[in-house]
């Protein structure tokens, strides 16, 4: 789709850079400083911070709101797992929590393997993002990566499920289900992980949708048998994040785009994609393309009116584009707490929408 260029590089201005009132979808935005203290903020379409939660934990990485307007979120332990490997402390969580208005924590569950993503389940409990450390033998078998180098250790992704309770009653393991042809890690990425998952997403029908960085592929899997129902990799995709099903079927995606099989910019895109032909029916890309580019981190969410909210990650752009690629809505994190290496970063992992009728405690 081509847009008039709508992207800028911002250094000075925050907060809210655009608003449309007439073709924005009216709302709020939650999201979560991904390098704050565990501030959890919540604005309205003028940029008003109209709520906020100071969890306990800074963010592993996000947290969103559930039905009945309480907040569920990760939270980032620094335990014993913290120096496992390479970047393992970036992405990592380790506990979860649902938390009600006031941030009165109500459940809570820790596991030093959890990352990423976790998602409540009706049944009290959550399902979640883990590692486990593979054999010797399942790790030679993995293709890919750095100069197809060894590492000492590997780790693939693990989907947990626990009860109320915090017990373990469902798990499901990457390595027993990919294939060593052709799941293979980006060419320049370190072998210490096989997936590096960033989302899981339960699904209807006993299913769920799982999204795999390393290895740039999408799928959704049946519970019950484990198996990948559908499958989208490399060839289209660019080591995304974020994919949700749409109401018409179709999956939503945040294509990251740093490492594109076959296209040497690195420019990210939102694409929505039919998973019985795989084609792309809508996609969202600035013009020049790279002027919208996140290589990590960032999400996409399909919103009520049709529009849809975009994260721009790793500068902390939250923007609203209508079907036809106009920018109608954007704001800029204003907080920039310090980074992993020492600098300032207003990143934002993923934000949420929400209509004023699934906020009944805001006035």
């Amino acid at each position: 789709m081509a847009v008039d260029q709508q992207t800028r590089r911002r250094i000075v201005r925050t907060g809210l850079t655009a608003l449309d009132e007439e073709l924005a979808c009216p709302g709020y935005t939650l999201y979560a400083p991904l390098y704050g203290s565990g501030e959890v903020l919540l604005i309205d379409l003028q940029g008003n911070e109209v709520h906020r939660w100071d969890m306990p934990y800074p963010p592993g990485l996000w947290g969103y709101l559930l039905p009945n307007g309480n907040l569920f979120y990760g939270g980032k332990l620094k335990d014993e797992t913290w120096d496992r490997f390479g970047l393992w402390n970036r992405f990592k969580g380790g506990v979860m929590l649902e938390a009600d208005w006031n941030g009165r924590i109500l459940w809570e569950h820790r596991d030093p393997e959890h990352h990423h993503d976790a998602r409540r389940t009706p049944a009290g409990g959550a399902i979640y993002l883990a590692v486990e450390r593979l054999s010797a033998d399942v790790a030679r078998r993995v293709r890919g990566g750095i100069a197809e180098s060894d590492v000492d250790v590997m780790w693939a992704d693990v989907i947990v499920e626990v009860d109320a309770a915090g017990n373990r009653v469902w798990e499901w393991h990457a390595a027993h289900h990919l294939d060593f042809a052709t799941d293979r890690i980006t060419f320049n990425d370190p072998r210490h992980e096989w997936t590096h998952a960033n989302t899981v997403v339960p699904l209807d029908g006993d299913r769920f949708m799982v999204s795999f960085r390393n290895i740039s592929t999408v799928g959704i899997v049946d519970k019950k048998s484990g198996d990948f129902t559908w499958k989208l990799g490399y060839e289209t995709l660019s080591q995304q994040h974020d994919p949700t099903l749409l109401a018409n079927g179709n999956v939503l995606i945040f294509d990251n785009g740093a490492h594109r099989k076959e296209w040497a910019m690195p420019a990210s895109r939102v694409i929505e994609v039919d998973p019985h032909t795989d084609e792309i029916v809508w996609q969202y890309a600035d013009s020049p393309p790279f002027n919208f580019f996140s290589p990590y981190i960032s999400g996409a969410r399909r919103l009520p009116n049709g529009n849809t909210l975009i994260t721009e990650g790793n500068f902390g752009r939250m923007f609203q584009v209508t079907p036809g690629g106009k920018v109608v809505w954007e704001y800029i994190n204003p907080y920039f707490p310090e980074g992993p290496e020492g600098e300032p970063s207003n990143a934002v992992f993923r934000a949420t929408h929400y209509s004023a009728e699934e906020l009944p405690a805001i006035d």
